[in-house]
C-alpha cells in the first residue's frame, strides 16, 4: 500500500493473452493506463517484430490524415471537436479505415489536380487579357506617330529607336512579341536583353495593378506585362531564350486592332466561364472537406490507438505454439483487480473463450516509481521529478513542497498587495481551467497553466507574511493603532507630519504593555532605524526556518531507514547527524528564542547571539565577560555541546565501515564466501536473508542472477567520507543559504519602496487639475512596473529561490531521486506525447 509520502507498491506481472483476444486486452489496459510493459524483444531489429506491417499500415493512415488535416486547415474550414474519445476499433475495422482514407486522399488529390490546371487556365487568360488591354497603348502610339526613345538610365540603356519622330513605316516594319514577367526580373530582364541583343531591341513594360494568384501555391505575384519590337529571325530566337531564362511567359497578340478587339471578347467570354467552373470546384472541395472535417479528430484518434497497441504487441513474446502472446508489465498492486477485470472484458470483446492469465512474477529488479497525483498536487510533484524521481518506496517531498514551497516564497515575497494580485490571478486560472485548457498557448502557457494551483498558494502564503511584516504596496496598515507613544503624546496625522526622524528607542519612546495585535507595529514605517530593526527579524527568522525545515528533512531520513531496515544507518549516520545539528545550529535557535523571551528592550545588557556562537569555538571553555553572558551555566554547557559536535563527525566517518568490515569478515569466517555489499548506495547495509518491506515482494526473476561485487573497504570508505563532509559543512552552508529568505524580502520590499517614492508619490503631490491627470499616468506607470517586476520578474526569482531551498538544502537530507518513473502504456499519455 503506497502510504501518503510514499509511493505505490509494484509488482512484476506475466500475461498470457490468446492471439485473437491479445489486441482487445491491451486496448482495454491501454484505456486504464495503468501497467508498463517491458520490452521482450530488445535484440530483434524494429523492423523484424511480428506487427510490423501493421505498424506500417498505420504511419500510412497517418500520413493521409496530415494530407487531408493540412487541407482542411488550408480551406479554413472549422473542425468540429465535442470532446468525445473513440475506444481503439477492432481490427477488422482497420482495412475500412484504409479504404475511406484512400478514397479521400485520391478524392482531393484529383480535385486539388483539376483546380490547379483551372487556376493555371485562368491565370494564362487573365495575362492575357491585360497583355491585349496594356499593348493597346503601345500600338495607338505607333498609330498616332509617337515612338520615342526612352531614357536611357547608363550606357547600357540606350533605346533602339533614338531618333524622335520616326515614321509610321519604319515602326510597322519591326517584329514583336508580347508577354508577362514578375516584376522583381524586370531589371535584369531588361539589362540582358539589351546587351545580348547589342541594342537591337525596343522594349516597353507596363505593371499589372491586380496582384495575380499563383496556381500551385496560391500566393500573390505581382507581374508586369511587356512589348519587344526587334528586326529578324536571329533577334527572334535569342529573345525566346532570354524570356525562357526569366520565365517569361509569351502570347501571341494580332498586329490588327479589329483582331485584337476580337480577341479580347473571347478571351473576357472563356475567363466568366471559367469563373462558373471554379466556383464550383471549390464549393465541391469545401463539401468534401467539410465532411471529413466532422470526423478528423476522431479518425486521428483511433489511427493512434491502433498504432499504440501494435507497438505494444511488438514487446511481447510468441509461444512456441503460435497460439498465444506472453508479456511481462509492472503494475501496482492496488491495481490488480481492475488489470483483471480489463483482461477479462478484452477476452469478452474479442470472443475468446479461454480467458487471459495474470501472474505475479518473483524479481529482485528495482521496480519503477509510481506516484498518484491529481490536478492539485501534479504541479509539486512535478517540482521533486524535475530534480530526480525517487527511488522506489523512497519518502516522497511532494506532500509536504505542497506546504513548505509556498511558504518559503511568500516569506520572500512578503507584501499583501502584491500577494493578493498573485491570488486572484491563480483563482482566475482555476476557476477557468476547463475553457484555458482548450486553448493551445505554446510551452510558456502551459507550464504557467500547470502550476495554477502552486501561484493560488504562494499568493495566499505571501498575503500571511505580508500580513505579518505590514506590508501593503510597500505601505503599512493602521488598523489597530499604534502601541507606541512619545512623551505622552498621541501619535496623530499631525504628530507623523510634523516628527519625520522617528527614532524607536527605549531611551527617547515607550511602549504599552499590549503588543500591536497582528505583525509589526506601522509606527516602524516612520521610523529612521526601520531597516535596522526589519533586517534583524528577518535574519533571524530565516535561519529559524531554514534550521527547521533540515532537521526535519534529517528526520525523515529516519523514516527511509527504518522503512528499508538498514539498522546500521541509524546508529551510524542518523544519531550523529542530529547530535551535530542540535548542538550548534540547534543550540543557535534556542539562543535566539530565549533572548526574545528573556531580555526585553529594557535589559541593561544586550549580548550577541553571534559573537556567542564565535566565541563557543575560538574561547572553548574561557570564562564569558559579564556582558556577553545570556544566561546561568552558559559558559559550563557550550563546551560540552562542542564537544559532541566533535566527537559526531569521527562517529559519522569511522563507525559505519568498520562495522562492516568486522560483519564481512564474520560473514567470510562463517560461510567462507563474500557477502555481496550493494556499492551503489552509501547507506546500503550488508545483503542477508532480509525480509522485504511490508506490501513489496521480492523474487527471483526468470533471467540469470547478477554477479555479486566484492566487498571493497576502501570504496565503503570513501563513500562514507564523501556523506560526512558533505553534512557537516553543507549545514554551515545551507544554514547560510537560507538567508536569501531574508536578502529577498529586503530586496522585494526596498524595490517597492522605491517605485512608490520614485512615481505614483510624485501624482500625490501634485495638487491641482494637473495633479489629477499627473496622478493618473503616474498610476498606469506604477501599475505597469509593479506587475512586470515586482510581480513576475520578483515573483519568478523568488520561485526559483525556493526551488533550490528544497531541492539543495532539504532535499538533499534524505532523498536520492536516482528512481525510474512509472510510465504506463497509456493512450491519455501517447495522445499528450504527440500534441507536445
Amino acid at each position: 500500500m503506497g502510504s501518503l509520502f510514499r509511493s505505490e507498491a509494484m509488482t512484476l506481472c506475466q500475461l498470457f493473452l490468446q492471439s485473437e483476444a491479445a489486441y482487445a486486452c491491451v486496448s482495454e489496459l491501454g484505456e486504464l493506463g495503468l501497467v508498463q510493459f517491458r520490452d521482450l524483444n530488445p535484440d530483434v531489429n524494429i523492423f523484424q517484430r511480428k506487427f510490423v506491417n501493421e505498424v506500417r499500415r498505420c504511419e500510412e493512415m497517418e500520413r493521409k490524415l496530415r494530407f487531408v488535416y493540412k487541407e482542411i486547415e488550408r480551406a479554413s474550414i472549422p473542425m468540429v471537436d465535442t470532446g468525445d474519445i473513440p475506444d481503439a476499433p477492432p481490427p477488422r475495422e482497420m482495412i475500412d479505415l484504409e479504404s475511406t482514407f484512400e478514397q479521400l486522399e485520391n478524392e482531393m488529390k484529383e480535385i486539388n489536380s483539376n483546380q490547379e490546371a483551372l487556376n493555371k487556365n485562368f491565370l494564362e487568360l487573365t495575362e492575357l487579357k491585360f497583355i491585349l488591354r496594356k499593348t493597346q497603348t503601345f500600338f495607338d502610339e505607333v498609330e498616332n506617330n509617337q515612338i520615342t526613345a526612352d531614357q536611357p538610365n547608363n550606357d547600357d540603356q540606350q533605346a533602339l529607336l533614338a531618333e524622335e519622330g520616326k515614321t509610321i513605316q519604319a515602326a510597322k516594319r519591326l517584329s514583336f512579341v508580347t508577354g508577362v514577367i514578375q516584376r522583381e526580373s524586370l531589371p535584369g530582364f531588361e539589362r540582358l536583353l539589351w546587351r545580348a541583343c547589342r541594342g537591337n531591341v525596343f522594349l516597353r513594360t507596363a505593371e499589372i495593378e491586380t496582384p495575380l494568384e499563383d496556381p500551385r501555391t496560391g500566393d500573390s505575384i505581382i507581374k508586369c506585362v511587356f512589348i519587344i519590337f526587334f528586326q529578324g529571325e536571329q533577334l527572334r530566337l535569342r529573345i525566346k531564350k532570354i524570356c525562357e531564362g526569366f520565365k517569361a511567359t509569351l502570347y501571341p497578340c494580332p498586329e490588327n486592332a479589329a483582331e485584337r478587339r476580337e480577341m479580347a471578347i473571347g478571351v473576357m467570354t472563356r475567363i466568366e466561364d471559367l469563373q462558373v467552373v471554379l466556383n464550383q470546384t471549390k464549393e465541391h472541395r469545401n463539401t468534401v472537406l467539410g465532411a471529413a472535417a466532422k470526423n478528423i479528430n476522431p479518425w486521428i484518434i483511433k489511427v493512434k490507438k491502433i498504432k499504440g497497441i501494435y507497438h505494444a504487441l511488438n514487446m511481447f513474446n510468441l509461444d512456441v505454439t503460435h497460439k498465444c502472446l506472453i508479456a511481462e508489465c509492472w503494475c501496482a498492486v492496488d491495481d490488480l483487480d481492475r488489470i483483471h477485470q480489463a483482461l477479462k472484458r478484452g477476452s469478452e470483446k474479442s470472443g475468446s473463450t479461454v480467458p487471459s492469465i495474470l501472474n505475479r512474477m518473483e524479481t529482485k529488479e528495482s521496480p519503477p516509481t509510481y506516484n498518484i497525483t491529481n490536478k492539485f498536487t501534479n504541479g509539486f510533484q512535478n517540482i521533486v521529478d524535475a530534480y530526480g524521481v525517487a527511488d522506489y518506496q523512497e519518502v516522497n517531498p511532494a506532500p509536504f513542497a505542497i506546504v513548505t514551497f509556498p511558504f518559503l516564497f511568500g516569506v520572500m515575497f512578503g507584501d499583501s498587495g502584491h500577494g493578493t494580485l498573485m491570488f486572484l490571478f491563480g483563482l482566475y486560472l482555476v476557476l477557468k481551467e476547463k475553457s484555458i485548457a482548450k486553448i493551445k498557448g505554446g510551452e510558456m502557457v502551459d507550464t504557467v497553466f500547470g502550476g495554477r494551483y502552486i501561484i493560488l498558494l504562494m499568493g495566499i502564503c505571501a498575503i500571511y507574511t505580508g500580513t505579518i511584516y505590514n506590508d501593503w504596496f510597500s505601505r503599512s496598515l493602521n488598523i489597530f493603532g499604534s502601541q507606541w507613544y512619545f512623551s505622552n503624546v498621541t501619535l496623530s496625522d499631525e504628530f507623523v507630519r510634523t516628527h519625520s526622524d522617528i527614532q524607536l528607542n527605549p531611551k527617547t519612546a515607550f511602549h504599552n504593555q499590549t503588543p500591536y495585535p497582528v505583525g509589526l507595529d506601522p509606527i516602524w514605517q516612520l521610523a529612521v532605524n526601520k531597516l535596522t530593526f526589519t533586517n534583524s527579524f528577518k535574519m533571524k527568522m530565516s535561519v529559524i526556518l531554514g534550521i527547521f525545515q533540515m532537521s526535519f528533512g534529517v528526520v525523515l531520513s529516519l523514516l527511509n531507514h527504518l522503512y528499508f531496515k538498514r539498522t546500521v544507518n541509524i546508529y551510524c549516520e542518523f544519531i550523529p547527524e542530529v547530535i551535530f545539528l542540535g548542538c550548534i545550529f540547534g543550540y543557535m535557535i534556542g539562543l535566539i528564542f530565549f533572548k526574545w523571551l528573556a531580555f526585553t528592550c529594557y535589559s541593561e545588557f544586550q549580548p550577541s547571539i553571534l559573537l556567542a556562537m564565535i566565541d563557543m569555538f575560538l574561547n572553548f571553555g574561557a570564562t564569558i565577560p559579564k556582558d556577553s553572558l545570556l544566561y546561568a551555566g552558559q559558559g559550563v554547557l557550550q563546551p560540552i555541546l562542542v564537544a559532541l559536535a566533535v566527537v559526531a563527525v569521527p562517529w559519522m566517518l569511522l563507525v559505519k565501515p568498520l562495522y562492516l568490515r568486522r560483519e564481512h569478515q564474520k560473514a567470510m569466517a562463517a560461510k567462507g564466501s563474500t557477502v555481496r555489499y550493494d556499492t551503489t548506495s552509501e547507506t546500503a547495509p550488508i545483503v542477508k536473508s532480509e525480509e522485504p518491506p511490508e506490501g513489496v515482494e521480492h523474487n527471483e526473476q526468470k533471467e540469470e542472477p547478477e554477479e555479486e561485487e566484492e566487498f571493497d573497504f576502501g570504496e565503503i570508505f570513501v563513500h562514507q567520507a564523501i556523506h560526512t563532509i558533505e553534512y557537516c559543512l553543507g549545514c554551515i552552508s545551507n544554514t547560510a543559504s537560507y538567508l536569501r529568505l531574508w536578502a529577498l524580502s529586503l530586496a522585494h520590499a526596498e524595490l517597492s519602496e522605491v517605485l512608490w517614492v520614485m512615481v505614483l508619490k510624485i501624482g500625490f503631490s501634485t495638487n491641482g487639475y494637473a495633479g489629477f491627470v499627473v496622478t493618473w499616468f503616474m498610476f498606469g506607470g506604477w501599475a505597469a512596473l509593479t506587475i512586470a517586476i515586482l510581480l513576475i520578474m520578483e515573483g519568478l526569482s523568488a520561485f526559483l529561490h525556493a526551488l533550490r531551498l528544497h531541492w539543495v538544502e532539504f532535499q538533499n537530507k534524505f532523498y536520492d531521486g536516482q528512481g525510474m518513473p512509472f510510465q504506463p502504456f497509456s493512450f491519455v499519455r501517447i495522445m499528450k506525447a504527440e500534441e507536445e
